[in-house]
């Protein structure tokens, strides 16, 4: 799997310039490619009381995974991404590092978005994130993200 490293490093650089927490949890861009993003942070600095992962940081890096993809996929370092809503399974604990996956969109609805932002300067679009350890889903997030010029 070959990972872009300018982007990669730049929005690495960008989540702990602008969102501390990612700091703290160990976040960094361990893949992205034509098929996917993926964040991975260390289990180390984001167990619970039982030595699986803590639910927040699952949702937290599942939230910047979808950010993140966006942000790139944009293209406009000056927009805001937010997110406006989202739900999140856990399905099974996570034991080891946590491996955030977010699938690139289908082209016509990336440039159905972009033209939409480009037009009126605020676009949103829903996307998948999954955790997986093992090969195995254990967690299962949808988010609306929202672009704001």
């Amino acid at each position: 799997m070959q990972t872009n490293i300018s982007n990669s490093e730049e929005i690495t650089r960008y989540l702990h310039e602008k969102i501390p927490l990612t700091r703290t949890m160990g976040v960094k861009v361990e893949t992205y490619n034509s098929e996917k993003l993926i964040l991975s942070a260390p289990l180390e600095a984001n167990h619970n009381h039982l030595g699986t992962a803590f639910g927040g940081s699952l949702a937290a890096i599942a939230t910047l995974a979808g950010y993140s993809l966006i942000w790139l996929e944009l293209g406009d370092r000056d927009s805001h991404v937010v997110i406006k809503s989202s739900s999140i399974q856990y399905r099974y604990p996570v034991r080891g590092d946590l491996h955030a996956v977010c699938k690139r969109l289908d082209q016509n609805e990336l440039d159905a978005f972009r033209t939409k932002f480009a037009r009126t300067g605020k676009a949103g679009i829903d996307l998948s994130v999954t955790i997986e350890e093992n090969d195995r889903v254990c967690v299962d997030f949808q988010g609306l993200f929202v672009a704001i010029r």
